[in-house]
């Protein structure tokens, strides 16, 4: 598989971390899993599911970040959701929504300062 060689089209730097990640599809309650971070930035991740998820479903996420002690709930839209394992594992991609600016922000910050 070849790595993009074109520009660089983020917004805002990524950086690879593993979060604990739960997540649920937003109109389905009390149907979380559990799930890991591969990269993370400020606008949003890429996480490990066990499921393909279609574009634009929204997710309801519960994050623990390093720099703040309670836990994040955050909505993201899924923006891409690719098979990785047959059947078993699938890399999505999400975007973060919502008006929380003064997390995204903090989160931002903590990104930038662990890219250096």
């Amino acid at each position: 598989m070849e790595s993009y060689q074109g520009p660089e089209r983020r917004e805002h730097p990524r950086m690879n971390v593993n979060f604990i990640v739960s997540y649920r599809v937003k109109e389905v309650p009390e149907d979380y899993d559990l799930s890991q971070s591969k990269n993370v930035s400020q606008g949003g991740m890429l996480l490990t599911t066990n499921r393909k998820f279609e574009r634009d479903t929204q997710l309801s996420m519960t994050i623990r970040f390093p720099f703040t002690l309670q836990k994040i709930e955050l909505t993201g839209v899924v923006v891409d959701s690719k098979e990785i394992v047959r059947d078993l594992i699938y890399e999505t991609r999400i975007q973060f929504l919502g008006t929380k600016e003064e997390f995204f922000q903090k989160l931002g910050d903590f990104v930038k300062e662990n890219l250096k």
